[in-house]
C-alpha cells in the first residue's frame, strides 16, 4: 500500500470508532448507561491508534515531507491539519473527564471534527500528497510509517485496531 492508502485504511477504522462513539453518545445523552469501563476504553483507542499512531505519521513525516516538496506548512492545507490534532486532543482531554453532559458534548465536537477532518485529507491533502512527492519521497514516507507501527507496537496495526472497534461494538450491544 502507499502512504495514502495507508492513512485511508486507518481513516476507514476510525470513521466505525466514531459511529459507535455516536451510539454511545446517543444513549448517555439519553438517560442511558454504557458498559462498566468502555467509555475509558474507547478513549484509550482513540488516543492510542487515532492520535499516537495515526497523527504520529501525518505530523513526524508526512507534513514534513510536504514541506520539503515546497507545500507551506504555514497558512495552508498542513496548518490546518495539525490545528485539528490539536483541537481533537482537546476534546479527548475533555471527553476522558468531568461530568456526563460535558463528556457528551465532547465526544460530539469531537466526532464533528474528526468526520470533516478526515474528508479534508482524503479529498485535498492525500491527492496533493500522491501529486507532489516524488517516488523516493513516497517509498521513505511507506518505510517511516512502517516504523511508527513497530514503535508503536500491535495496536498500531490495522487489523487489531479494528478488532478492538469490533470488540467494543460488540460489548455496547
Amino acid at each position: 500500500m502507499t502512504p495514502t492508502e495507508v492513512l485511508r485504511e486507518e481513516h476507514r477504522v476510525i470513521l466505525r470508532a466514531l459511529a459507535i462513539l455516536g451510539h454511545a453518545t446517543d444513549s448517555l445523552a439519553a438517560g442511558g448507561a454504557l458498559p462498566d469501563g468502555w467509555w475509558e476504553a474507547i478513549i484509550e483507542w482513540l488516543r492510542a491508534f487515532a492520535d499516537r499512531n495515526h497523527h504520529a505519521k501525518e505530523e513526524r513525516y508526512l507534513f514534513p515531507a510536504l514541506a520539503r516538496a515546497g507545500v507551506p506548512s504555514e497558512g495552508g492545507p498542513v496548518a490546518v491539519m495539525l490545528a485539528e490534532h490539536v483541537e481533537g486532543r482537546g476534546f479527548i482531554q475533555a471527553m476522558a473527564v468531568g461530568e456526563s453532559a460535558r463528556r457528551v458534548e465532547a465526544a460530539r465536537g469531537y466526532i464533528q471534527l474528526l468526520r470533516d477532518h478526515i474528508d479534508k485529507e482524503n479529498g485535498v491533502l492525500f491527492p496533493l500528497t500522491d501529486a507532489v512527492l516524488e517516488a523516493s519521497a513516497l517509498h521513505a514516507l511507506a518505510r517511516a510509517f512502517e516504523d511508527v507501527e513497530v514503535e508503536q507496537g500491535r495496536g498500531a496495526s490495522i487489523e487489531h485496531a479494528e478488532a478492538e472497534v469490533e470488540r467494543l461494538e460488540a460489548t455496547l450491544g
